[in-house]
């Protein structure tokens, strides 16, 4: 069970019906975003992307949404994980000067960014993806992030949950969670594989798999939840579940994938922070 791969790769894997996730497929992230570049007015696109299964697969589905809508990938550029240098990929960018760059990466971003602004790129033209999009760079970044935007799965959080998620981290002497970034994927796959135990009766992960559809509304005949707690009496009163978290309504199909997602749209404000706009 992932809160988080996301890569296109696992939902044809022969898992033996054994993998779940509750984080949707990239080519849902790579859809949304190619759109809002299109809907952005960009027709000219660059991509630096990392060279594995979730960069490859977000870069796909990115340039085919794009394409999709009558604008061109004028240039992309991959790189290996464990790369240290972006100058080579920048100048790729650069040379073919596109109207807006995405960029699907992780902590490379912390590199590649100021690299790109630093060629005469602003990033109000950037666009980023779930691995890079975070609230961590702050004042202390070497460059303005201002008017970049990005995307990542998962609904508007309820204030409550991250009320009550900060306030248990914050009980074990951390600071607060500055980034939530699939907290409530991870909370529902938990919910889901506990409910699945209970409704199967027992702790083994083959037999729990055979319920993880059922409990997640899979079926289509399942009473609707939102607690484990409300869930659990529906099975131990001998009915079927139907749980819907915090990320949505999850319902897996017949891969282990949440059928349907929400997929947020953010950007960034003069303090280097993101907050959601869609």
């Amino acid at each position: 069970m992932s809160a988080s791969n996301t890569s296109p790769d696992f939902t044809a894997w022969d898992d033996k019906g054994l993998y779940f996730r509750t984080a949707p497929s990239d080519l849902l992230q790579g859809e949304v975003l190619g759109n809002l570049i299109a809907e952005d007015g960009h027709k000219t696109l660059g991509v630096i992307y990392q060279n594995d299964a979730y960069g490859t697969g977000l870069f796909d589905a990115i340039k085919t949404t794009f394409e999709g809508t009558g604008g061109e990938v004028v240039a992309d550029a991959s790189f290996n994980v464990g790369d240290a240098q972006f100058d080579a990929q920048v100048a790729t960018i650069k040379a073919q000067n596109p109207d807006a760059v995405a960029i699907v990466s992780f902590e490379q971003f912390k590199t590649i960014g100021p690299l790109l602004v630093n060629a005469g790129i602003s990033a109000d033209k950037f666009y980023l993806v779930d691995g890079n999009l975070s609230n961590t760079y702050g004042a202390d970044f070497p460059v303005s992030l201002e008017g970049a935007k990005g995307t990542k799965p998962g609904p508007a959080l309820e204030d409550d949950f991250v009320e009550r998620l900060n306030t248990l981290w914050t009980g074990l002497g951390n600071p607060e969670i500055a980034d939530q970034t699939y907290a409530a994927e991870a909370y529902d796959a938990v919910i889901l594989v506990a409910l699945a135990s209970l409704a199967a009766g027992s702790t083994e992960g083959a037999d729990i798999a055979t319920k993880m559809q059922e409990v997640s509304g899979g079926s289509g005949d399942g009473e609707k939840c939102t607690s484990f707690a409300d869930c659990a009496k529906i099975i131990n009163d001998g009915g079927t579940a139907d749980y819907d978290g915090y990320s949505g309504d999850i319902t897996f199909d017949e891969n282990g994938d949440p059928k349907g997602a929400a997929i947020g749209i953010f950007q960034y404000g003069a303090d280097n922070t993101y907050s959601r706009i869609n």
